[in-house]
């Protein structure tokens, strides 16, 4: 059955994550991600050209002056094999090819990450920081477009040809929203600058992915790494405590809440990760990087060993376990099998690139390709997704929650991870628009979401009442990933969408929109720079552009 999800808000504490409930289903969110999201997107040029991923964390995690941040970072080192709390004898070993550390604020966790990093007794070629993402929905995980990564410590390398052999795979997409704020990840390369030279970087975002996501993922991962290759699993561990929604005891709550973290230890130490995510959804036990976790765990084989390196809480900081965010340093020792991997089970598999009709918009070598693949449904999946479309609004206008739509009977086509816009006409007059951008979740459930969201939740008109359905058809835009160009000369009035991006502003065309009203390519741009919100030759000096394509189908009359 398919999961439901609820929207959450994240509200930022330095001493780690706090969601709340904000409504009945994750797909409500959309509304504002159009716009909200595509203001995130760092690229701005030709992807053969060097594109810096700025840190969104300077100035507001850690500080946004180089030397007052080293000086931090330093001292964190420094305090970690101190007689300073928390401490630990850290014996560095050479064998270390995978980490568990947490990503709080450096005051709170980045003493127990530094002795993570400190127990490496090598430098490494290629890092790579898998972190939960606490801003996006998704059901992927999602890689950078970005040549570099700029913290005020100086540049790091992003490892783009592992991220483009990443990208051959479906469960890899860019998304920037989810990308560009994320902390889980970013706060880790502070300490990695300080500690290690000359590598490069990979970061990755994971959503809320599937136990078949999970285990592809790290069967892909294991596939590739290799005996230069660092894993850090980005995660803190139990959240406590009223702000965070768990309370699941009242008394000796700091004897709770460390029994509740070593029991979960208790299964990464055995390398358990379906043990490990068994747990957690038996206790509940609020481990925000669990999906990271999970994908590590499965990349290892038998002979690797798990290490203990520090815990500490921020109860035990602050004296007050009110509310409490426990951490992990955690090392992993061991030998990369980059031919199979183990699924926890002993059997090793592997895996092939597939093909998908959705590439990332970072890999030019491809990109003829992706645009030219656009045409995968068949017209049993077009008459599927429009039933599906149709089906969803009519369930949610009488039951005010998402359907639960079974994949048993759905084509591998439309689970893959795509992005689609709905559209909504009564009598051929707009009724309601709105979709993803960047390819997120199964292109089923893109559909499902925004056929709901463009019925009720479209800010420019009423909700869609039960009594219009007669008359309302539905539009179907399936799109490929966007890709940034060079020059608005190169978009293709009737075959190119376009996102334009500009001081904080932003708006995106689907292709059939310039055709349907018989515009020029400037003509369709001055509309799109009004739609934003700039003056209508706002796109002529300091624009950027995205372009992607669209299958698009509907219904010839409707079928209410």
């Amino acid at each position: 059955m398919q999961k439901k999800y609820k929207i959450f808000v994240l509200i930022p504490l330095e001493t780690g994550c706090l969601w709340q409930p904000s409504g009945i289903v994750y797909t409500l969110f959309l509304t504002g991600l159009i716009v909200a999201g595509l203001l995130l997107t760092a690229t701005n040029a030709a992807t053969e050209k060097q594109t810096v991923f700025n840190s969104t964390l300077a100035g507001r995690w850690y500080s946004d002056d180089a030397n007052i941040l080293k000086k931090e970072v330093s001292r964190l080192f420094q305090t970690s094999t101190s007689s300073v709390e928390p401490k630990s004898d850290i014996k560095p070993a050479n064998d270390i090819i995978a980490l568990i550390l947490p990503h709080a604020g450096y005051q709170y966790s980045g003493r127990t990450a530094a002795m993570g990093i400190q127990s490496l007794g090598r430098q490494y070629k290629r890092i790579i920081v898998i972190g939960p993402s606490h801003n996006m929905p998704m059901e992927v995980l999602s890689v950078p477009q970005e040549t570099v990564y700029q913290t005020p410590m100086g540049q790091v390398a992003i490892d783009v040809e592992f991220v483009n052999k990443l990208l051959k795979h479906p469960q890899f997409q860019v998304i920037p929203q989810a990308n560009q704020p994320e902390h889980s990840t970013q706060i880790q390369v502070p300490l990695l600058q300080y500690a290690q030279k000359d590598f490069k970087l990979v970061l990755i975002v994971a959503g809320q992915c599937s136990t078949q996501t999970i285990t592809k993922a790290a069967s892909i991962l294991s596939s590739l790494v290799d005996k230069d290759t660092l894993v850090i699993a980005s995660s803190d561990f139990v959240h406590y405590g009223p702000n965070y929604g768990y309370v699941p005891f009242k008394e000796n709550v700091q004897e709770g809440i460390k029994n509740l973290d070593m029991g979960a230890y208790k299964y990464i130490e055995k390398l358990d990760s379906n043990g490990f995510m068994e747990y957690r959804e038996k206790t509940g036990a609020t481990i925000c990087g669990y999906i990271p976790i999970a994908i590590l765990l499965s990349t290892f084989d038998k002979s690797s060993q798990a290490h203990l390196i520090n815990y500490s809480t921020s109860g035990q900081l602050t004296g007050d376990f009110t509310n409490s965010v426990s951490y992990f340093s955690i090392a992993f020792s061991g030998k990369w099998q980059t031919s199979a991997h183990s699924t926890g089970s002993g059997q090793a598999s592997s895996v092939e690139p597939k093909s998908s009709p959705v590439k990332s918009a970072s890999v030019k070598a491809t990109a003829d390709k992706q645009e030219n693949n656009n045409s995968g449904l068949t017209e049993e999946d077009k008459k599927q997704l429009l039933d599906f479309a149709r089906k969803s609004i009519v369930y949610f206008l009488d039951k005010h929650e998402m359907p639960d739509v079974p994949d048993s009977n759905i084509s591998e086509r439309l689970k893959e991870p795509r992005a689609a816009f709905v559209t909504l006409k009564e009598n051929n007059q707009l009724r309601g628009c709105i979709g993803d951008i960047f390819p997120r979740q199964p292109l089923y459930k893109s559909v499902i979401s925004n056929a709901v969201n463009a019925a009720v939740e479209d800010p420019r008109f009423y909700p869609v009442g039960k009594n219009e359905l007669k008359d309302i058809t539905i539009e179907i835009s399936a799109l490929t990933a966007p890709k940034p160009i060079a020059s608005y000369q190169e978009i293709r009035i009737g075959i190119d969408g376009v996102v334009l991006k500009k001081s904080g502003y932003s708006a995106v065309f689907l292709p059939q929109v310039a055709p349907e009203q018989k515009w020029s390519r400037e003509e369709m741009l001055n509309n799109l720079s009004l739609k934003a919100g700039l003056p209508a030759d706002g796109w002529k000096d300091g624009a950027s552009f995205l372009v992607f394509q669209a299958e698009v189908f509907g219904e010839t009359e409707n079928l209410w």
